[in-house]
């Protein structure tokens, strides 16, 4: 917008005092003008030009007075003119602007939405992931685990479950438990800068029965579906949602001097449902036949390698929803956590592949798989703020480490089947811990460089914190949820069940049947 600029000396000419500013109203405004030190407005201007021209009678001998008079007439009649037309032309840009912010609002929202169907199909990779590793006598009751993780998860982390992740006040006992907004409901219902409560809810939603299905895979194949229905319905309306108070409801480890910092969830979500998997196996102990008379683990190959694969794939995809998603808005930064998260996934599975190709002479298929998710879970907590290659570098370290996790625990005889607490529990909290090693980001109030990025070992040590205290309660609470089920409804089917498969005796048909088959 170029300004109408009018000489000192004719101003000073035409008006009798510098600061003459009578208001004027334009689009409901009262508008004055400062032009080059002199303030005016319009309507003084228009009124002052009425003035001289009235005064253009004069004597024969002043032609040049009156010529003067008449150029500086027509210069009023511009300037009145030009001055109107920028204060007409700043309302426009404010609407302008209210326009622009409208449209980013609107991009914020049908993006997390997007992000939050992205998560939710995730469920899918999940059930097939733990179908193909499993045996086929149990493939109906892995999906519908699945199924029941979202279903149940979503009706109590609605009802229940966000009101203590995001509602009330965030001091006192506030700092670690919320309690307002329950079932979306009343003034106290958290949102998240422009996006509607409910594209909000279903984000977290999505994440919420995440953390519930990890388990899933680790009770696999010896489970009453009873007991794993009521858990899933405790950790996605308790446990989860007070882990998620803790720093992402704004509680006391987000209020640290140094915030912990966990982006989208390597400890928040899968370190959760990582350290549930752990008391889940222990309380129900191994499957039979998992170890032979010498106590050394045998392996139970599952049934199809290609579903654990096409989930490994799937939960690929869903990935882009649940890391850049937790941006929480439509930005070009999702590019920068989209490229961190394809590299860790991709430098996990590669690493994986080598690894126990030169251990067991062969690539193993389903360990690269898991390698994958590895690197995947392990960058979560860290994919905005590291750089490319911190990415690689996470997954890298993440790849190795799934392999001799999963030896570890076959070895102290926790039977996990599809190897949830190596992969989600073990990497989720390494990919939190290298936060304070690798972030090369800096931002007040919410993260600082990392001990490889000159930022000394306050980050590091707020991440040590976050770990071991989310490790800790979630350790706790499922332990005693568990141990009481245990001793009540019981935790284990009987062994005839579990020899003749779950999905028979938990659901009265078997996954796949044959042509001729015919159930009584």
């Amino acid at each position: 917008m170029t300004p109408f600029l009018v000489s000192s000396d004719l101003l000073a000419l035409f008006f009798n005092e510098p600061s003459a500013h009578t208001p004027v109203t334009i689009l409901g405004q009262p508008r004055n003008i400062d032009l080059l030190g002199c303030q005016c407005s319009v309507d003084s201007v228009v009124a002052r030009a009425i003035e001289l021209n009235d005064a253009l009678s004069l004597p024969k001998g002043e032609a040049m007075r009156k010529k003067s008079l008449k150029l500086l007439l027509a210069t009023c009649t511009a300037t009145a003119v030009a001055l109107a037309s920028p204060l007409v032309a700043f309302a426009e840009e404010n609407e302008a602007l209210d326009a622009v912010a409208k449209v980013q609002a609107t991009l914020d929202n049908v993006w997390v939405l997007i992000a939050a169907v992205l998560v939710i199909f995730m469920q899918a990779g999940f059930a097939l992931v733990e179908a193909g590793l499993t045996r086929a006598k149990n493939v109906a009751n892995i999906f519908m685990k699945n199924l029941m993780d979202f279903c149940i998860g979503a009706l109590l982390f609605f009802a229940i479950g966000y009101a203590i992740a995001f509602g009330g006040e965030m001091t006192g006992a506030g700092k670690f438990i919320g309690g307002d907004g329950w079932f979306l409901a009343g003034d106290g219902v958290f949102s998240y800068g422009t996006l509607d409560k409910f594209v909000f809810f279903t984000f977290q939603v999505a994440f919420a029965a995440t953390a519930a299905t990890i388990v899933s895979g680790a009770m696999a194949e010896r489970t009453k579906f009873k007991s794993y229905v009521i858990f899933s319905a405790v950790i996605s309306a308790i446990i989860y949602p007070v882990v998620v108070r803790w720093q992402w409801g704004g509680g006391w480890l987000f209020q640290l001097d140094t915030p912990f910092h966990d982006f989208a969830g390597s400890s928040i979500v899968h370190m959760t449902g990582g350290m549930a998997s752990i008391m889940g196996a222990y309380f129900l102990g191994p499957r039979k036949g998992k170890y032979g008379a010498d106590g050394k683990p045998r392996a139970i190959p599952g049934h199809s390698t290609p579903f654990a694969i096409l989930g490994c794939f799937i939960l690929l995809v869903g990935w882009y929803g649940f890391n850049p998603g937790s941006w929480l808005g439509a930005d070009p930064v999702i590019g920068t956590i989209a490229v961190n998260t394809t590299l860790a996934g991709a430098a996990g599975a590669v690493i994986a592949m080598l690894v126990t190709w030169l251990k067991d002479g062969k690539p193993d298929v389903a360990m690269t798989g898991n390698g994958l998710l590895a690197g995947l879970v392990a960058v979560t907590a860290g994919c905005w703020v590291v750089n490319g290659l911190g990415a690689i570098l996470i997954g890298l370290i993440a790849g190795v480490l799934v392999v001799y996790s999963v030896m570890f625990w076959d070895k102290v005889k926790i039977d996990d089947p599809v190897g949830a607490i190596s992969v989600h529990g073990i990497c989720g909290a390494f990919g939190t811990i290298a936060v304070g090693l690798f972030s090369a980001t800096e931002s007040e109030g919410v993260i600082k460089k990392g001990l490889f990025y000159g930022g000394g070992t306050d980050q590091l040590v707020s991440q040590v914190i976050g770990v071991v205290a989310i490790a800790a309660f979630v350790l706790a609470a499922s332990g005693i949820l568990f141990f009481v089920m245990k001793k009540t409804i019981g935790l284990r089917v009987s062994e005839q069940e579990e020899l003749e498969g779950l999905d028979v005796h938990e659901h009265g048909v078997p996954g796949y049947i044959n042509d001729d088959m015919v159930i009584r």
